[in-house]
């Protein structure tokens, strides 16, 4: 069998679209898919006379620019590893996350990114910066005046060469490095084009970072390889303004993003309706869990059936999706079927579930990395009875969706009764006057646990704790109705818009008394 490989992917539609747009950055640059690949191979080329050989770890941290996307390509084009960062990092998590990844090099923008510099001279890490001139057409590095032209011609990608190292986003405990080879890329990205039907014809705009497998693989490396389009806002990062101007202007038929970009679009559309929206094909969520009551408003608003889909790092992504409308029906409250991949559902004692029975989800595919970088304890948890276990809990219905329920470890137990924070999450936010909600646990001396919530109330409208848990009272049975609201108006996330409730749960009972933080783990 050919040698899988996202590069030998790249290349084919190269070959088989060269013409066609692959790339722009709104209103100030358009490249097709074979000026992309001639970009690449000489900023590839231009990393080798850097001294980069096949297994090294290149760290970028960019915003969403061009420059990123064709440094990211050439760096797993010479067989050497991306480390992408997110350019938001304080100096001490630069250091840790340049330091866990063996990172050789650091690649910038030409402006400054003065932590990772810090981190990156404090550990000793060459540093550089990178530039694309617009007429050329070529990229330069800082350091590097001459590249060996031919250097990247000898160069043949293997499947198991890792190409992307990433971190798990430790909602749960301390971030775990992820190493992803082209096979689990290439893998990964052919399931996401199958199942959402991408071809040449599609065009769709980057809405998340592109440090994250989201925005990486679902919005940026599977419309590549499908021959289709992708456009990077003009500065660098998602605007809820340009959005729809560059969906509308660049002929976009879909977008992915998680729940929280989801609510800024629609309480936009309410508050400042466009003149016009593209007609498209789907909206995708992914990364968190959808509300029914928030699909059916997206629904609404856009016209567009909304696609829940099941990821994580370890997946390289993709796990489980709603199909298109032709393929099957969306299921609201559902992230949809396996895709690509095996899934069961296995109690604690490895044994599989029946349909509708919760257990753990557990995945196995050529998607799946082989396990974590230094960390066999971490290893020996995760691979178990033949699975990799995603610490996620849920079931599979007649149908073969799945249904979530939670994190094994966000699961609340309140005197022995397990409640998923997802459902109540649920109930907060079919109330109309609510935005945004999430439920954690908090320790109790009576229960062990017990429930509070924190919500954001829709713009324009207030609403007091009494009325949220009388909603609750009338949509929840009594032992999950939460014991204390927090009304705010901003909620800690992740860089890519995830909840980490344990965050939430420290955030908001740090308000109350230092002295009742909850000790989590690390």
């Amino acid at each position: 069998m050919e040698s899988l490989t996202l590069t030998a992917l790249l290349s084919k539609s190269a070959k088989n679209f060269p013409n066609r747009r692959a790339i722009s950055l709104s209103g100030k640059l358009d490249l097709t898919h074979a000026q992309l690949q001639q970009i690449v191979d000489h900023a590839a080329s231009l990393l080798i006379s850097a001294g980069i050989s096949p297994g090294d770890v290149v760290a970028l941290t960019f915003p969403n620019t061009i420059e990123y996307v064709i440094m990211f390509l050439a760096v797993i084009r010479c067989r050497a590893t991306a480390a992408p960062l997110n350019q938001a990092y304080t100096a001490e998590e630069f250091e840790f996350y340049l330091s866990d990844s063996e990172s050789k090099l650091l690649i910038m923008p030409q402006e400054p990114i003065v932590p990772a510099q810090t981190a990156a001279s404090k550990l000793k890490i060459p540093h550089v910066t990178s530039t694309l001139d617009f007429q050329s057409k070529r990229v330069t590095l800082s350091t590097v005046s001459e590249s060996l032209p031919d250097a990247v011609d000898e160069v043949v990608n293997d499947s198991s060469d890792v190409a992307l190292f990433l971190h798990t986003s430790g909602t749960t405990s301390r971030p775990k490095g992820v190493p992803l080879t082209q096979l689990n890329l290439a893998s990964s990205v052919l399931n996401i084009k199958s199942v959402y039907k991408l071809t040449e014809s599609d065009s769709t705009v980057i809405v998340l970072p592109l440090f994250h497998v989201h925005g990486l693989l679902a919005g940026l490396l599977s419309s590549l390889v499908a021959g289709a389009a992708v456009t990077l806002p003009a500065t660098g990062r998602f605007s809820a303004s340009t959005f729809w101007k560059d969906m509308v202007s660049y002929n976009a038929t879909w977008y992915t993003a998680v729940p929280t970009v989801h609510q800024i679009l629609l309480d936009r559309h309410v508050s400042k309706p466009e003149p016009a929206y593209p007609k498209l094909r789907f909206i995708r969520s992914c990364s968190a869990s959808l509300a029914p009551v928030i699909m059916d408003r997206l629904e609404e608003a856009f016209g567009a059936p909304v696609l829940e889909a099941y990821a994580m790092t370890e997946a390289a992504h993709l796990m489980a999706s709603n199909p298109l409308p032709e393929d099957g029906p969306h299921k609201p409250g559902s992230v949809g079927r396996p895709i690509g991949q095996d899934m069961t559902i296995l109690n604690e004692n490895g044994v599989a579930q029946l349909v509708g029975v919760s257990g753990e989800v557990c995945i196995r595919g050529l998607n799946v990395t082989m396990g974590y970088k230094n960390n066999p304890e971490g290893n020996k948890a995760a691979y178990q009875y033949g699975w990799f276990h995603t610490g996620d809990i849920g079931f599979l219905d007649e149908d073969g969706y799945l249904h979530l329920v939670g994190r094994i470890k966000e699961l609340i137990n309140r005197g022995g009764e397990k409640i998923s924070p997802l459902e109540v999450d649920a109930v907060l936010l079919s109330h109309p006057d609510i935005a945004q909600a999430v439920a954690f646990g908090v320790p109790d001396e009576k229960y062990g646990e017990e429930i509070n919530c924190a919500i954001i109330p829709r713009e324009g409208l207030s609403i007091d704790e009494d009325e949220v848990l009388s909603f609750c009272k009338k949509n929840l049975a009594t032992f999950k109705v939460p014991k204390k609201v927090f009304i705010t108006d901003s909620l800690p996330k992740t860089a890519t818009g995830k909840i980490q409730r344990r965050i939430v749960a420290e955030h908001f009972l740090a308000q109350i008394s230092t002295a009742k933080v909850p000790k989590f783990g690390a």
